[in-house]
């Protein structure tokens, strides 16, 4: 018999945010997508709560409401790398862990019932490591699929919920018809709402005779019959490992002027060329994206058809341009290449740009290979960065892990 463990870190965001900067528990503080007036709270805090706020709100009501909550701008880069420490840590119960949104992931604990003196113990110990490593409280739901576990801990406030074998049905029965994927299906939630089908139990009733089910929700029947009934087959898939080359920059200070954002690309797209030399290969995708400081972001795809420095920094140059169409600062910027394929470096009789920025390539990367990707960079992608950032310089050379860098013209 399967036993699927959902593990759920209620309010991710607002607890991460909180892990950081410990004057914030006490504080009303609310999540919010962006700093633009359509923005909505995705988060809020309890005292937030109280003051009437709610998830959902627009950014422009909530700032009417309450004047002294706090408005935390959507930090994707610090719930990703948390999510990441998090998933690692669960994943030492089984080698079959699948991370799901920020703060919730499925484990297959099939069969390692005889490690532990029972399911519910083996649930504790989980969202025991969750604490020692974060201090972040979670819960764990307990059933035979992914469905059940997850509603589980949607809905029940216990740290730990077990559903037995055949008990599925009748725990959903009570449950509000929105915590059932399919009725979230724009055909399916209409037939709801018309109906007034407000609990899972008023569906239940339907779906018992299959012919009136069927014409009432079409080809949605079978989908809604089996949620009904408690009943999932998705089996739990730990992420799939594609091969990518990877850069990320977290400025130091979120800013918008373009002569720095370039240099900055400029120095991660060499990075990247200097890898695909190393591989022989070129790629077919390459992605920049940018995260800006109130949390949208905004990415581009493209793609290399040379190896050599002047073409991937070209290529990444074009992208920026694309992506970068607000005036808000940046904070982030990562440059992800993917689908790789050979790349042939075919001897010319004649001497062309091409062949010239080849051979400099290749004569630098024997001075990386022997000192270091960061050892040497082209002057060049400093750009125009005036006097006055030279401690700016410092920092990103830090964060970059330049020890004493090569400049060359």
């Amino acid at each position: 018999m399967s036993s699927i463990f959902h593990v759920r870190l209620r309010n991710f965001e607002l607890q991460a945010e909180r892990l950081m900067d410990a004057s914030l528990r006490t504080r009303p503080v609310a999540i919010i997508s962006s700093q633009q007036q359509d923005g909505t709270i995705v988060a809020a805090s309890q005292e937030a709560r109280d003051e009437g706020l709610y998830l959902g709100m627009k950014l422009s009501l909530a700032r009417k409401m309450s004047h002294s909550a706090l408005l935390l701008p959507y930090n994707r880069s610090l719930y990703s790398r948390l999510n990441t420490y998090i998933y690692k840590a669960v994943s030492t119960f089984t080698p079959i862990a699948e991370p799901a949104d920020y703060g919730q992931f499925y484990l297959d604990m099939t069969g390692m019932k005889h490690l532990y003196p029972s399911y519910q113990q083996a649930g504790y110990s989980v969202a025991k490591i969750v604490a020692d490593k974060t201090s972040l409280n979670s819960a764990v739901g307990i059933s035979i699929n992914k469905l059940v576990s997850r509603i589980s801990t949607a809905v029940v406030p216990e740290k730990i919920y077990e559903i037995n074998f055949g008990e599925e049905s009748r725990f959903l029965s009570p449950l509000n018809s929105p915590v059932l994927p399919s009725v979230h299906i724009p055909q399916v939630k209409k037939i709801v709402e018309f109906l007034y089908l407000n609990r899972i139990r008023d569906i239940q009733r339907i779906t018992q005779n299959q012919r009136e089910a069927a014409v009432i929700f079409g080809r949605n029947y079978k989908q809604v019959s089996r949620e009904t009934k408690g009943q999932d087959t998705s089996a739990v898939r730990p992420p799939i490992m594609r091969d990518h080359i990877t850069e990320q920059v977290v400025i130091p200070r979120d800013t918008n002027d373009q002569s720095i954002l370039r240099s900055i690309i400029k120095t991660m797209s060499e990075h990247i060329a200097f890898q695909l030399r190393k591989r022989q290969q070129i790629s077919k995708r390459v992605k920049l994206e940018i995260h800006y400081t109130d949390g949208l972001r905004s990415a581009r795809y493209g793609s290399v058809h040379n190896n050599h420095d002047n073409s991937v920094v070209e290529a990444c140059y074009r992208l920026f341009d694309l992506a970068n169409y607000r005036r808000n600062r940046v904070r982030t910027i990562i440059i992800d290449a993917s689908k790789f394929v050979h790349f042939a470096d075919q001897v010319s009789l004649f001497e062309t740009t091409v062949k010239k920025n080849q051979a400099l390539s290749k004569a630098l990367d024997i001075i990386r290979r022997k000192h270091g990707a960061n050892s040497i960079h082209s002057a060049s992608a400093l750009g125009n960065i005036p006097k006055q950032n030279s401690c700016w310089i410092q920092k990103f050379d830090k964060v970059l892990d330049q020890s004493s860098p090569v400049w060359i013209s």
